[in-house]
């Protein structure tokens, strides 16, 4: 270990690479809400980003969890903030890990068609191992508005489907339900094509999902306009080919706490830190990981009034487990003590999105507000937002990143996400700039979540039209990277001072929601 780990350092060098992005910053020196954000610079966050891309690259390039490019990860971030006077604990639990690493899609009648992986469909995470070829089966479809799908969520759906591949719909219950029951009846693939019930990209377009607990059959996922043209097609035969790992491995959270503070009055702030397989994860979410490491790092000797505590996240991508294992194995008394969350999930997508989290439902989209609490948070993001005329995008509480498992426990959260596989339209470009009709992160989950997107599979052409907008180093926008991480900053040291704005706690109740759990959606 010690040898991997003196390796990853000295390539960690490469730092003077990137010219202006040198020396770390000093620490912030005193405790006004603006000492932090002065001393959490760009080159502060970028250095974290280049021992991230080391680690990854001296590990597969991949930090997924459950690799060793993850614990090596977690080596990193530990030994920082042991440095800097944290008090740290790294807290093991296993998980499923599932990969796939080839695929193919095909249909073979009426019209010999060859699909492309991740543009026409996509593998869902774990996914059985192996090859299908049949009759695709509809089961329990709803195609009409308001498409209110319960496809797949009963046994008593899948007549007919022994021995065939099952067509189901996205909708009401986890994607891993659906599959597990087609296996149950007999099928021996299963596509889950997207919902429908909505105009928007996430219900229309090809999703990327997750399982969460290993199948045995091949388990592949597509838009809905592709599923609505497949239940149509009379004598629809294809052939599912997925090759797989699913197993049970470690992993950890890593979390730190300040010397400093009120023990029974904490502000917390997490990102997950964890890659997918496929790739180093720069963007998703060695930023956010980043982002929070160096505002710990400046604030090491903040004496403030509410103490901090700070959480790299394990197995984000297998669906918030890490999150989820950490609140689920506190007491209700250590919960209550939580004054709130702060989540950083992807901060510098390069064709980027301001977007911070609608504590208030004020946006009327998707899920309901955050608990009580959560639009005092946004309004700090807010505020800091509009100081620099900057315009922001109102991010639903959907349950795709790690406050999911705090906000379900009453515990108020916000935090900053500048967007992923979703999009960019025209009215985004009039207030942020970028590329219409091109994800806010053309990268999303893929290999070249790097620091060299075109060698490592990127769209050139894109990649030249996105540098001819913005700064961009690797996949990297460093213009919103160097403002979020000052907004993150903004509100850490604001509730580090003062949590009043938030109302009394009146219940750790779990919170009935919907989420689509983890980076990769659930359900």
């Amino acid at each position: 270990m010690v040898s991997r780990i003196s390796r990853a350092l000295s390539v960690i060098g490469v730092t003077v690479l990137l010219g202006t992005l040198a020396a770390a910053p000093a620490q912030a020196s005193g405790n006004s809400v603006k000492d932090l954000p002065r001393a959490v610079t760009l080159a502060g966050v970028m250095r974290h980003l280049v021992a991230f891309q080391a680690i990854a690259k001296l590990n597969g390039d991949t930090r997924a969890s459950g690799t060793p490019g993850f614990t090596r990860s977690a080596d990193y971030v530990s030994a920082l903030m042991r440095a800097a006077g944290y008090q740290v604990k790294r807290q093991p639990f296993p998980f499923n890990f599932c990969e796939d690493t080839a695929s193919a899609f095909t249909q073979n009648t009426p019209t010999p068609t060859t699909y492309a992986d991740q543009v026409d469909y996509d593998v869902l995470d774990c996914s059985g191992n192996g090859t299908a070829t049949g009759t695709v089966v509809p089961v329990d479809l709803q195609l009409t508005t308001p498409n209110t799908s319960t496809s797949g969520c009963e046994a008593a759906d899948f007549t007919g489907v022994a021995g065939n591949i099952a067509l189901i719909q996205r909708g009401t219950c986890p994607f891993g339900q659906k599959a597990a029951n087609a296996e149950a009846a007999g099928a021996i693939g299963a596509i889950i094509m997207n919902q429908g019930n909505t105009t928007g990209a996430d219900r229309q377009d090809l999703y990327f999902g997750t399982l969460g607990d290993p199948v045995g059959i091949p388990v592949i996922g597509i838009s809905y306009p592709q599923g609505v043209a497949f239940a149509g097609t009379a004598g629809l035969t294809v052939t599912v080919s997925a090759t797989t790992v699913a197993e049970v491995r470690q992993t950890e959270n890593v979390i730190a706490e300040s010397k400093w503070g009120n023990p029974n009055n904490i502000v917390m702030s997490g990102a997950h830190l964890d890659s997918v397989p496929a790739g180093p994860g720069i963007n998703d979410n060695g930023t956010g990981s980043a982002g929070i490491l160096e505002t710990a790092l400046q604030a090491r000797n903040l004496k403030s009034k509410n103490k901090l505590r700070f959480a790299w996240w394990g197995a984000e991508e297998a669906s918030l487990v890490g999150s989820t294992f950490y609140v689920n194995n506190l007491p209700a008394a250590e919960q209550a003590k939580i004054a709130l969350y702060l989540n950083f999930d992807m901060i510098g997508s390069p064709n980027y999105t301001f977007g911070v989290y609608d504590g208030d439902d004020s946006d009327a989209t998707g899920a309901g507000p955050g608990p009580a609490g959560s639009a005092q948070i946004e309004a700090v993001f807010q505020n800091f937002f509009a100081a620099r005329k900057q315009a922001t995008a109102a991010a639903d509480f959907t349950g795709r990143s790690d406050y999911g498992p705090f906000i379900a426990t009453g515990i108020p959260a916000g935090g900053l996400f500048t967007g992923a596989e979703v999009e960019k339209t025209e009215a985004d470009v009039a207030k942020w700039g970028g590329v219409a009709g091109a994800a806010y992160d053309p990268c999303y989950h893929e290999a070249c979540d790097s620091f060299t997107p075109e060698r490592d599979g990127a769209d050139a052409a894109l990649y030249a039209q996105l540098r001819k907008k913005y700064k961009l180093v690797g996949n990297i926008n460093t213009f919103a990277l160097d403002t979020n991480a000052d907004a993150v900053a903004t509100a850490v040291a604001t509730f580090a001072r003062d949590t009043s704005s938030l109302p009394p706690r009146t219940t750790t109740a779990a919170v009935a929601r919907t989420a689509d759990g983890g980076d990769h959606l659930t359900r």
